[in-house]
């Protein structure tokens, strides 16, 4: 938890109290459902959960706004951001059940009335978000294919609505037939851990 105090000093308490309450949802539902690798899990907050909050370093999404989360996994980036900004509503989407599981008990267990949770691949999404967040689940120019009919016309953010994506390593090549529309953001700039060295926020606007 020292890692989320440093880097946030000014969440409430019941923010801190939900974010300290992941280690140990995290090991129980992991030993039971493998959604986190077993040299990860004691690296829980550094690698997963400031990890996922380096898109709040990038915007503060205002109220009301609508977040899609696609391939979350075991719940990331969507839940530490949905307790991070708790006036946003999040849907969380995986195409494994059984990951989809985990989101939604450690949901419940959190109390996140601004979260919900689907077993669904993105191409089937029908409804339109301010933002699709994501963490590496493919390669950059395959997950736009997916998502980029599900964003909402009209912005409301500092930032036009589109992809904010967490991606770590060579980009250039993967990122060179959209490359002037894109920002990159190193996350190395807001935490100075040697993980996040390589680690970047890639925003397209839709």
């Amino acid at each position: 938890m020292e890692i989320i105090h440093k880097y946030f000093p000014d969440l409430t308490e019941k923010q801190y109290e939900q974010f300290e309450m992941l280690q140990t949802l995290y090991n129980e539902w992991n030993n039971k459902i493998n959604v986190i690798s077993r040299k990860d899990i004691d690296q829980l907050y550094e690698r997963h959960i400031l990890h996922s909050l380096a898109i709040a370093k990038v915007i503060q999404f205002t109220k009301n706004s609508h977040i899609l989360d696609v391939g979350t996994g075991g719940g990331f980036p969507g839940i530490p951001l949905a307790i991070f900004f708790p006036a946003c509503n999040f849907h969380l989407i995986d195409s494994i059940g059984k990951k989809i599981k985990v989101v939604q008990e450690i949901s419940n267990s959190l109390g996140l009335q601004n979260v919900s949770s689907e077993q669904v691949r993105a191409e089937k999404i029908k409804d339109k978000y301010d933002f699709v967040v994501s963490r590496a689940v493919t390669a950059f120019p395959v997950f736009y294919n997916w998502v980029r009919e599900k964003i909402k016309s009209q912005s409301k953010n500092s930032l036009k609505n589109g992809i904010l994506y967490l991606k770590g390593g060579d980009l250039d090549e993967e990122l060179k037939k959209i490359k002037s529309r894109i920002t990159s953001y190193n996350i190395s700039d807001y935490f100075t851990e040697p993980f996040f060295e390589t680690k970047r926020v890639i925003y397209l606007p839709i």
